[in-house]
């Protein structure tokens, strides 16, 4: 089926776009009635990201709000683990929690990658689904958490303030960790293929809490692996290549050696300029990002110049693909979204 719309696959290839393309990290979501209205019925967030129908149905909604370039899969990034039985679940208010964490060496040896069309075809079937009902109007991304991000989750247990479990383990039992995040990574790039077999048309890698290492911690956890998952996730050749976009809360320090892993792009925060982001990279990869998401609190006219200034950061040339620097929040303006997004496609028009 040919795309109605290629503006995002187009700008990942470093090619000629007639506008800057834009979506948004988390565009499904608490901050659209919709979503909301959808996840009552489903019943938890777990229920709704299990259903492929409703995962469906919110993924589709913010397109048909706004003029959006893409769609992105509605699932979380902790599927993996789940899938690897540590028990998933989430608490109101206080995000998500594993009931099984990985807390010892005999836990790490009990990890295995798990079936992509058994214990994770809800997402496949997801995946496959949206994809025939967006009826080529946009591109599909579909997407992982990092390894090392997943590993935090389930060393942890859930969130965390300062990860001192993770680190303690990086420290005390490298070894340990290393195989904790190799059956993690090969769990990542099963996921990924799966994904793009099943319909995905790009591929985003977040990397949520590799930022938060020191550098050579990040370099031996985080940045291997990223480079693993670049190197060797099969996603074709020539122009029927589906783009992998890595992206990384505080990644800003390590832009050339991302850029230098073989993804197709880099997602970047608002504490690096995307003008800085683009000569850093030196033309390799495909940049998206920035804007910070605050931005969306303050008034429509502030919105816009924010807009404007993101883009003439960019410059002229291809290679852009605009969004946030990190995801909407749940007391977001759905008007304010489309503010940004129509101002997107205004200034950057020619």
């Amino acid at each position: 089926m040919t795309l109605k719309n290629d503006r995002l696959l187009r700008a990942f290839a470093r090619q000629p776009v007639d506008r800057t393309p834009v979506w948004l990290m988390r565009q499904a979501g608490r901050y659209l009635p919709e979503y909301r209205a959808t996840r009552a019925i489903a019943g938890s967030f777990m229920g709704l990201a299990t259903n492929p129908e409703l995962a469906c149905e919110v993924t589709l909604q913010p397109l048909l709000r706004f003029d959006l370039d893409a769609a992105i899969l509605f699932s979380d990034i902790l599927t993996i683990p789940d899938a690897m039985g540590l028990g998933l679940s989430f608490e109101t208010g206080e995000g998500p929690r594993f009931a099984h964490p990985v807390r010892s060496t005999a836990d790490i040896a009990r990890l295995a990658v798990p079936d992509m069309e058994t214990e994770l075809r809800y997402v496949m079937d997801a995946v496959r689904l949206i994809r025939r009902e967006l009826g080529g109007k946009v591109p599909l991304i579909g997407f992982s958490g990092s390894p090392f991000t997943l590993a935090c989750y389930m060393v942890e247990g859930g969130g965390s303030n300062n990860f001192a479990r993770v680190k303690a383990l990086a420290l005390d039992d490298p070894a340990a960790l290393h195989r904790l995040l190799d059956v993690v990574t090969q769990s990542v790039i099963a996921y990924l293929a799966a994904q793009r077999a099943a319909g995905a048309q790009a591929l985003m890698v977040f990397d949520t809490w590799g930022g938060m290492l020191s550098p050579h911690l990040y370099r031996e956890f985080s940045l291997r692996y990223l480079t693993r998952i670049a190197q060797t996730l099969p996603r074709g050749d020539g122009s029927e290549r589906t783009p992998l976009v890595l992206f990384g809360k505080g990644n800003a320090p390590y832009l050339e050696e991302l850029a230098a892993s073989g993804a197709e792009g880099l997602g970047v925060d608002w504490t690096v300029s995307l003008a800085d982001a683009r000569a850093r990279t030196g033309g390799k990869v495909a940049i998206q990002g920035n804007l910070d998401p605050s931005t969306l609190y303050a008034s429509p006219e502030a919105i816009r110049r924010e807009v404007r200034l993101a883009l003439e950061s960019y410059g002229p040339g291809p290679g852009h693909v605009f969004n946030l620097g990190h995801g909407l929040s749940p007391d977001m303006d759905p008007e304010h979204v489309r503010v940004l997004v129509d101002a997107v496609h205004e200034f950057s028009a020619h």
